[in-house]
């Protein structure tokens, strides 16, 4: 490809009133408004004064500039070009919205937090967020995964509130997030919250891992799926709180231990024939010992968790512990170790799963799938948390949660649109059906948007406008 005039030959000139680039925010903001969005904010959002007022349209033009790209509050402005005007009413001045978010308190903050669960339950009613819809078979045999981790979001500058140096080493604001995910669905974010940069990894993760499994509880009934939740953590999340806030809202956890002595002397007990070797489709790259590994084994053993604690605080379930072989057994045997660790390297994790449901190599194969948080810390992180913009940290707490509606309203988008985009990153999605640029045409009071001939995807873009602007009674419901 080659351009077909030289630059010298090449005009420019931003002088055209009917043109806008985000042509896909038309079919995904009525999408919203079917979900309800800007009616849940105008009834449970009461951020005072004049910088409160009309808190749905407000809300509804954070997300919207999201959905189309928008990483701070100057990029708002995106949605106040061109043909922009025609096609949507009440975008707001990015002067205006910052001093919106700014308004914010913690109070506020949990009000949008409702907002955003309830928005994410009226979605899932009207989509497939959640994948096919549920078969007996299914919820008899397996779980539905929440999975929560936090996150070091990098800030930069003197001035931003809660900015610190954690467990990273980076100095940034902590996002903690649980997902949801189901067979045939991608992850949809159920709860979020914004936390200092030097909080540590279990501060308020009970009272997260409690609202998460609520709304959990809640899209599974929406959609009519019955199956029991399992909570996916890491070591850091393995204490009382977050363990007993699952439990007590009817889900299961598996989480990872830390090699403690009680850890430790449970899996000198495993007996030797217990172990069964896994296979790995792929060789795994150890880099502890910067060698690839391709076998592992895994057994289990019961275990009570908390047993020094009192015996309202113990859990009793299962110790699943994988293998595999240690090529620093020398290094390790000059330390002291038993020889029992000086041959292979464990890895174990607490898990209260039906071992009828999952048994051992399964439940094993299941917890290493927590890693796919990692991929939805990467997706905001590349959209609208690549920066978190404003200096005022209840401000940020509020555009982190603006940020999951964002994502799960794209989400939701590319279910409607076409099966290869249901699984699909918003940065794809974006590309795909959001960035389209159109001309605005009217005739006889009538709006028409003229897309490019031959658009790639121009087949998914109609599936996903004709589905919300004549909703089937799967929408209408």
């Amino acid at each position: 490809m080659r351009l077909s005039h030289t630059l010298g030959r090449t005009s420019v000139a931003f002088d055209d009133p009917n043109l806008v680039s985000s042509t896909g925010l038309v079919p995904v903001l009525a999408l919203a408004d079917l979900a309800g969005l800007r009616e849940l904010a105008d009834e449970h959002l009461t951020v005072p004064t004049d910088k409160g007022a009309n808190a749905g349209l407000k809300v509804a033009s954070l997300v919207g500039g999201m959905v189309a790209g928008a990483d701070s509050i100057e990029d708002m402005a995106l949605l106040r070009h061109g043909g922009m005007g025609r096609v949507f009413a009440r975008a707001y001045a990015p002067s205006t919205l910052g001093s919106f978010l700014r308004s914010f308190t913690f109070g506020h903050v949990r009000q949008l937090d409702a907002i955003a669960s309830r928005f994410l339950i009226a979605l899932a009613g009207l989509t497939r967020l959640l994948g096919p819809p549920a078969t007996v078979e299914f919820d008899q045999s397996g779980y539905a995964l929440l999975d929560v981790d936090d996150t070091i979001i990098e800030v930069h500058g003197h001035a931003k509130q809660g900015a610190g140096f954690g467990y990273s080493g980076v100095r940034g604001i902590n996002a903690l997030l649980a997902t949801l995910t189901t067979v045939g669905s991608a992850p949809v974010v159920v709860a979020q919250r914004l936390r200092k940069g030097s909080t540590g990894s279990p501060r308020g993760a009970k009272r997260l891992v409690g609202d998460a499994v609520r709304t959990a509880r809640r899209l599974l009934k929406r959609v009519g799926k019955t199956q029991p939740i399992l909570v996916r953590m890491d070591s850091a999340f393995y204490g009382r709180g977050p363990v007993h806030a699952a439990l007590a809202g009817g889900a299961q956890v598996s989480v990872t231990v830390r090699m403690d002595k009680a850890v430790k002397k449970a899996i000198t007990a495993i007996d030797d024939d217990a172990w069964r070797t896994i296979e790995y489709t792929d060789a795994v790259f150890d880099e502890a010992t910067g060698r690839w590994v391709s076998r592992a084994e895994v057994a289990e053993i019961p275990f009570t968790a908390f047993a020094a604690q009192k015996k309202t605080d113990q859990v009793p379930g299962r110790l699943v512990v994988r293998r595999i072989p240690d090529f620093n057994a020398e290094k390790n045997k000059a330390a002291g170790q038993d020889t029992l660790f000086d041959v292979w390297r464990f890895h174990a994790f607490f898990t209260t799963a039906d071992p009828q449901v999952l048994d051992t190599v399964a439940v094993d194969k299941t917890h290493r799938g927590h890693a796919v948080i990692e991929q939805v810390h990467a997706d905001l992180k590349n959209s609208a948390l690549a920066h978190l913009p404003s200096g005022v940290f209840n401000a940020n707490a509020a555009w982190l949660v603006f940020a999951v509606i964002a994502f799960n309203l794209t989400r939701a988008a590319g279910t409607l649109a076409a099966p290869d985009l249901a699984k699909a990153t918003t940065a794809t999605l974006r590309h795909k059906l959001i960035t389209v640029p159109a001309r605005v045409a009217t005739s006889a009071r009538r709006i028409t948007l003229h897309l490019p001939t031959a658009w790639p995807w121009e087949t998914a873009w109609t599936a996903l406008f004709d589905r919300v602007s004549d909703p089937p009674s799967l929408l209408a419901a």
